[in-house]
């Protein structure tokens, strides 16, 4: 590949997948220093990579009900033809973007035989190049998986980690703005307890009894961040606490969210791509997770940390879809998530 290669990147996918994906770019931009690199991603995701360093662009995928025409697709086809790539490397294993790719005539098109599931897929097709996966991909981190298919098909060794772009002053004094002032010998703690898929939340009743118990120990403020549709839901946690809580679920976009973190003590969250974030400031994040999740998708930080469950009932190894608990996050003790708050803390 020339030095001055013009790539595209293809990560339609959720927001924890697309700042894990950001490590692969980190990966070959140390191979090409002079590369310009653009990334695909979904519009609710594009925010976090703007003012990215490794990046030349951001394009956002037209998904829209109105913008999935023919009509639609191919002025957006015409719009990746502008740009001329010389190659896309497909994070995501979806049809419509390995479509766009070979409809605009990007010569070299990339992806992996598998990368999110073992299900065979016939997207392959639309690739010039298949990169083989690690054969225990269910036990390796994502982030591992998509720097994978950087240095399987560029034959490079080498591993980044995953970033976001940068934060503006703007973005921290809106962060400030959010947080209780800082008192005198106390702790600033942020939550993170509700996801988009269910079986990764761990049970309100165990919220309130963390902050019962961390309230007999420590002095602290707490927050709750999320998604505006997460802000009832946060209320009946505030509500069992019989504490008083910042809820500014809906209140932050995810840079202002980054900001946040980055000015807490401790950050306490479930599986999510707040959790993710998280990973890319400084400070320490713990992750709550079902029995087996963690190895896939565990804060990528040396500041991060997992707390997890392994009933019996658990298989060895398997995916959480096949897992026959399903709901095993629930099982994990709410002194076990304290004594690692304290340990953190301390």
């Amino acid at each position: 590949m020339r030095e001055n290669a013009n790539i595209l990147i293809s990560c339609t996918v959720n927001l924890g997948d697309v700042v894990l994906a950001t490590a692969a770019v980190a990966l070959l931009k140390e191979q090409y220093p002079t590369a310009g690199i653009t990334m695909l991603v979904k519009d609710s995701v594009a925010p976090i990579l703007e003012d990215h360093p490794l990046l030349k662009e951001v394009l956002v995928l037209p998904n829209r009900p109105k913008e999935r025409s023919l009509k639609k697709l191919w002025q957006f086809v015409k719009e990746i033809r502008k740009r001329r790539f010389d190659m896309a490397i497909l994070l995501d294993r979806k049809l419509r973007p390995a479509l766009l790719a070979w409809l605009a005539g990007i010569p070299v098109r990339v992806g992996a035989d598998r990368l999110f599931d073992n299900k065979p897929s016939s997207i392959r097709h639309l690739y010039t190049d298949v990169v083989k996966v690690p054969d225990d991909f269910l036990k390796t981190h994502q982030a591992e998986l998509f720097q994978s298919v950087i240095r399987g098909y560029f034959h490079c060794e080498g591993s980044a980690r995953p970033s976001i772009g940068k934060l503006s002053e703007a973005h921290r004094e809106r962060a400030q703005a959010l947080l209780p002032a800082r008192r005198e010998g106390a702790f600033r703690i942020a939550l993170c307890v509700k996801g988009t898929y269910y079986l990764k939340d761990w049970p309100q009743e165990n919220w309130g009894e963390l902050l019962a118990q961390l309230d007999a120990m420590i002095d602290a403020d707490y927050v709750i961040v999320g998604a505006p549709a997460d802000a009832a839901y946060a209320e009946q946690i505030a509500d069992k606490a019989k504490r008083p809580l910042k809820n500014l679920c809906g209140q932050t976009n995810l840079k202002e969210l980054a900001a946040l973190i980055e000015a807490v003590d401790l950050f306490i969250t479930i599986d999510t791509g707040a959790m993710h974030i998280a990973a890319t400031q400084p400070t320490p994040v713990i992750g709550l997770f079902r029995c087996v999740s963690a190895n896939r998708w565990r804060p990528c930080s040396d500041s991060g940390d997992v707390l997890t469950i392994r009933l019996p009932e658990c298989p060895a190894v398997t995916t959480p879809e096949d897992c026959p608990m399903q709901y095993c996050v629930d099982q994990i003790a709410v002194e076990s998530v304290v004594e690692r708050v304290l340990a953190r803390l301390r």
